[in-house]
C-alpha cells in the first residue's frame, strides 16, 4: 500500500511541477516542482515517449575529448545549473541535456539559439558564475529580488556592464519602501565642467586558492573494504583501536545501505531507469547549493533552519520529499556525487528523519564534498545517535547490534575501551 502511495504522490508532483527558481520568502511564493517533481517529471516524459512512433536510432560514438576539455565542459555545466538552466550532472560530456540548457541560456540572454556556445557567450556565463559565487550573502539577496531567480542575475550583470539601469521589482503589498532623494535634483542641470564621480563597486575577494581534485567516495570505500576484509571483518565496539578507521568503515557501510534502499524504492516506479533518475537528481543538487555549502561553515541548528525554509518553499508534501530524497541519496553515492548525497541527507534530516544525520557527520569527517570539520561533524552524529537511542529504526546495517554504541565510542561520546586511541579533534574547545 505504501509503495502505491509513493508512486501516486510522485506522479501528482509532476503535474504541479513548475519553474525551479528560488522565490523570495517575503513574497510568499513557492518553488513549484523543485523536489517532488524530480522523479515524477521523468514518469511523464516516459509516458509521452511511449505515445510517439518508434524509430530506429543509430548510436554514434562521440570522439574522445582531452581532460582539459572535459574540465572546461564541467565548468560550463556547473554554471548552467547554478543559473537554473538544468544541464544535469556536471560530467564533462556535452550531451542533449547540456545542449538544451545552453539553448535556454541563449534564449534568455537574447543570443542566437544554436545549442553551441560562442567564446563570448561562454566567457560571460563563466565570469558571471564566479562573480555570483564570490558575492556570498549579497548574491543571495540579489537572487531573492529577481522575479526569475538566479537567471535574473545574468540580466542584471549584462545591464550593469552596458550601463543600463535595471528596473526593480514592485514591492509586495504592505511593504514599507524607503525613498532616497538623489544628491542632485533631476530638474537641475549640473555645470558642464563638473565630472560625475565614478560609482562605487562592492569589493570582491580574489580567489587564488589551489584547485584540488575531488575525493572519490567509491575509491575510498574500496580501500576501506579491502582493509576490513584483511582484518577479519568490521570493527566492533569491543576492539576499537582506531576510531577514525571505525568511522570510515561505518560510512562505507551506510553508503552501501543507502544505495540499496534507494534502488529498492526506485524499482517501484515503472518505466523509469536508474540513469534517468540519476540525471534528475544531478539537476536537483544545485538548488540546495547554499544549504550544502553551509554545512562546512555553520552549526547544525543554523543549517537546519535554512533547510526548513527551503522545504517550506517547495510546496511539496513530506512524503514526496522523503521519497525523492531517499532515491537521490542512493543516486549521489552510486554516481560518486557528494553534493547530491549531502543535499538529499539534509532534506531527510530536515523532514525529521534524524538518523540520516550520521552521513552528514561522515562527510564532514572525511571531507567528501565538504570541508574536514570534525567540530561541526559531532553535532550531526549526536542527532543521529540520539534518534537511534530514542527508538528510531536504523536504516543503515540494522542487524549490527552494537552499531549505535560503536558510533558513540568512535566519535568520543562514550569512553573508548582500554588501549583505544582517541579522536582529539572532536573535543575542540568552543570558546574564544
Amino acid at each position: 500500500m505504501r509503495s502505491k502511495s509513493v508512486v501516486a504522490l510522485m506522479v501528482s508532483a509532476a503535474v504541479i511541477a513548475g519553474s525551479v527558481g528560488r522565490a523570495s520568502a517575503d513574497a510568499g511564493d513557492v518553488i513549484g516542482g523543485v523536489i517532488g517533481g524530480v522523479i515524477g517529471g521523468v514518469i511523464v516524459n516516459e509516458a509521452n515517449k511511449r505515445q510517439q512512433p518508434r524509430t530506429r536510432t543509430v548510436v554514434r560514438r562521440a570522439p574522445a575529448v582531452s581532460s582539459a576539455t572535459r574540465a572546461a565542459n564541467r565548468e560550463t555545466q556547473t554554471a548552467l545549473n547554478y543559473f537554473s538552466f538544468p544541464a544535469g550532472t556536471p560530467d564533462g560530456v556535452m550531451g542533449r541535456n547540456t545542449r538544451a540548457a545552453i539553448s535556454q541560456y541563449q534564449s534568455h540572454m537574447g543570443y542566437p539559439v544554436t545549442g553551441q556556445l560562442t567564446t563570448f557567450e561562454r566567457d560571460f556565463l563563466i565570469s558571471s558564475y564566479y562573480r555570483a559565487q564570490s558575492g556570498g550573502y549579497a548574491t543571495t539577496q540579489l537572487i531573492a529580488q529577481q522575479p526569475n531567480g538566479p537567471r535574473g542575475l545574468l540580466t542584471l550583470y549584462r545591464n550593469e556592464a552596458a550601463g543600463i539601469a535595471t528596473p526593480q521589482p514592485a514591492p509586495a503589498p504592505g511593504t514599507t519602501v524607503t525613498v532616497v532623494t538623489p544628491a542632485v535634483p533631476v530638474q537641475q542641470a549640473q555645470p558642464e565642467t563638473e565630472v560625475a564621480a565614478p560609482a562605487e563597486t562592492a569589493p570582491v575577494i580574489p580567489s587564488f586558492g589551489a584547485v584540488t581534485e575531488a575525493k572519490s567516495m567509491a575509491s575510498h570505500c574500496n580501500s576501506i573494504n579491502l582493509l576490513t576484509s584483511s582484518n577479519g571483518g568490521l570493527t566492533n565496539v569491543s576492539d576499537v583501536s582506531d576510531p577514525a578507521f571505525a568511522l570510515s568503515e561505518q560510512f562505507c557501510l551506510a553508503r552501501t545501505f543507502a544505495i540499496a534502499n534507494g534502488e529498492a524504492l526506485a524499482r517501484q516506479i515503472p518505466n523509469v531507469t536508474l540513469a534517468q533518475m540519476d540525471e534528475q537528481c544531478g539537476a536537483f543538487a544545485p538548488l540546495m547549493q547554499a544549504e550544502v555549502s553551509a554545512l562546512s561553515l555553520s552549526q547544525r541548528d543554523a543549517v537546519l533552519a535554512e533547510v526548513g525554509d527551503f522545504i517550506r518553499g517547495t510546496g511539496q508534501t513530506p512524503a514526496q520529499l522523503s521519497s525523492t530524497a531517499t532515491i537521490c541519496l542512493s543516486s549521489g553515492y552510486r554516481t560518486d556525487n557528494p553534493e547530491v548525497a549531502m543535499a538529499s541527507a539534509l532534506l531527510l534530516v530536515g523532514l525529521g528523519e534524524a538518523v540520516y544525520g550520521e552521513v552528514l557527520g561522515h562527510h564532514l569527517t572525511e571531507g567528501f564534498g565538504a570541508a574536514q570539520r570534525n567540530d561541526l561533524a559531532l553535532p550531526w552524529y549526536e542527532v543521529a545517535i540520539s534518534a537511534l537511542d530514542g527508538g528510531s529504526p536504523g536504516v543503515f546495517a540494522p542487524g549490527q547490534a552494537d552499531r549505535t554504541q560503536l558510533l558513540r565510542v568512535a566519535v568520543g561520546l562514550d569512553a573508548a575501551p582500554q588501549g583505544a586511541q582517541v579522536v582529539p579533534a572532536f573535543n575542540v574547545p568552543t570558546g574564544n
